[in-house]
């Protein structure tokens, strides 16, 4: 069988990767109702002068139970932006209005849902620490990840 298989891999792979490269500065990553995301790391060139992420929410549960967002900081700047989630309200999708230690952020949403934003990276240093995470009360000590620049 794996004499079979390999020449059809071999055939099939260079195209499967260059489908996976030919967006790499969109990024998708899905939330669910355990919070978790799908991913615990998410990475884009440093050459992407914008990125587009999209966040689908794989659960059921509505967003006023189990919504999700996805946030971006510096990670020095995560717990302090996402401790001020709770005081913000789900009106204000968990995040203190203006705050500039956040770099991109989506809508809370709830199952079934998907939001998409652009961002751009203008600013952001490959050699920096950044943070994404879900913003709602409490959900950051499951739901976070590494952002990272590629060079």
């Amino acid at each position: 069988m794996k004499r079979t298989l390999l020449p059809l891999i071999l055939l099939l792979g260079p195209g499967l990767a260059a489908a996976a490269q030919a967006e790499p500065c969109q990024l998708s990553i899905d939330a669910n109702d355990n919070m978790q995301f799908s991913t615990r790391q998410l990475e884009a060139p440093a050459s992407c002068p914008e990125v587009t992420l999209t966040l689908h929410h794989v659960g059921k549960l509505a967003a006023n139970v189990m919504g999700h967002n996805w946030v971006l900081t510096r990670s020095r700047d995560a717990n302090a932006v996402s401790n001020l989630g709770p005081a913000a309200g789900l009106q204000h999708d968990y995040l203190p209005s203006g705050d500039a230690r956040v770099i991109a952020a989506t809508k809370i949403i709830g199952g079934g849902q998907t939001t998409t934003i652009t961002f751009s990276t203008t600013g952001l240093k490959p050699e920096e620490d950044y943070t994404f995470f879900c913003s709602a009360p409490g959900h950051i000590a499951l739901m976070k990840g590494k952002f990272l620049l590629k060079k």
